[in-house]
């Protein structure tokens, strides 16, 4: 009787909550959806090698080139800068827009995610719609807004000195900024939705999901190595990698830590064996789940967490039997997106009460 009793009353506390909180909650889910969508513009900017067409940046950006004058000055700046001379010196000023359009994009698409963001923040404030806990959260997603939009430049600039590309360390960073800005947005959207947590004697799932998010966050880190150094090129085999399950040429680079961040067999090796920790966790967490009593939010985080890295373990495989083409390198990096989403909603299903 008890726990109908509470069930009744979490219930009654959360639709209170989400009637209340209601503008904010679609302000942050809308927010996780245009950086989802950023995401999707980054990776296709990348893939496309298009990330080095724009050469300078400033704060609030630029209105497009709208003449044949405005085009050609672009392109003679462009041309002062490795990519070009070394990479390509053979581009028509027709194959420069396209690539160029990418890079425009993904970065305009970043400012308007920023007014979406500082707008409606203000407004909220100045109607006094914040209570005292949720303006740290919501100062905190600014200040990341921000600081992803700096690693942006930041990473950018590291492909335009000798070497035309860019720093795949830098890139990871951005990468995984992105992925925990929207995260922490989700996360602060789910508490409005979600009040008060569950209470029950789930601590072992608890725990587990505590130990989920930093091993795919971790996975998402070594993705990023992988796509900024292009080692979903080598070792187009699975399950083993060529005729071995470990490459030699995993351990040939010295120091031999060097082999896991910076060597393309060492740093694809790691995002192989992370995957299948990730993706075999995970079914350990479900075939826990299934085992116990759980409320229909906890049953749906673990069920899209199963059905997600499924999805993305295939999408994975695939993508690397056939050397990482434009759509399915976005699919599977479009992949881990949603299973972090997944993760962070079953986490916060599963957490503990001082959370």
């Amino acid at each position: 009787m008890e726990n109908h009793s509470q069930t009744f009353e979490n219930k009654q506390l959360q639709n209170f909550s989400r009637k209340k909180h209601k503008a904010i909650i679609i302000w942050l889910l809308t927010g996780c959806v245009l950086i989802f969508i950023m995401v999707a513009i980054g990776g296709l900017t990348r893939l496309t090698h298009s990330g080095l067409s724009m050469v300078e940046w400033n704060l609030f950006g630029s209105n497009p080139p709208s003449s044949q004058t405005d085009w050609e000055i672009l392109f003679n700046k462009y041309k002062q800068f490795p990519e070009y001379q070394l990479v390509n010196f053979n581009f028509s000023l027709e194959e420069f827009k396209s690539i160029f359009y990418w890079e425009y994009g993904h970065r305009m698409f970043g400012r308007l995610i920023g007014l979406v963001f500082i707008i409606p923040f203000f407004w909220f404030l100045i109607r006094k719609k914040f209570s005292k806990s949720l303006m740290p959260k919501l100062v905190l997603l600014l200040f990341m807004g921000g600081f992803q939009g700096l690693l942006g430049w930041y990473m950018v600039k590291s492909g335009l000195k000798a070497n035309p590309d860019v720093s795949h360390y830098r890139l990871a960073m951005h990468l995984t900024t992105a992925f925990l800005t929207f995260g922490y947005t989700f996360w602060v959207a789910l508490g409005l939705i979600y009040p008060r947590p569950l209470s029950g004697s789930n601590h072992a799932l608890k725990r587990g999901f505590q130990f989920l998010f930093p091993v795919v966050v971790l996975q998402i880190i070594w993705g990023a190595y992988v796509a900024g150094l292009n080692a979903g090129k080598v070792y187009n085999a699975w399950p083993k990698m060529g005729e071995k399950w470990i490459a030699d040429s995993v351990t040939a680079m010295q120091p031999w830590y060097l082999n896991f961040i910076e060597g393309l067999a060492g740093v694809q090796f790691i995002h192989r064996y992370l995957a299948y920790l990730v993706f075999a966790f995970i079914l350990f967490l479900f075939w826990k789940a299934k085992k116990m009593q759980l409320s229909s939010s906890q049953n749906w985080g673990v069920n899209s967490l199963a059905i997600t890295v499924g999805i993305q373990f295939v999408l994975g495989v695939i993508a690397l039997l056939y050397a990482v083409p434009v759509s399915l390198g976005l699919l599977h990096q479009l992949g881990a997106f949603v299973l972090l989403g997944s993760t962070i909603y079953s986490l916060h299903r599963f957490r503990f009460n001082n959370l």
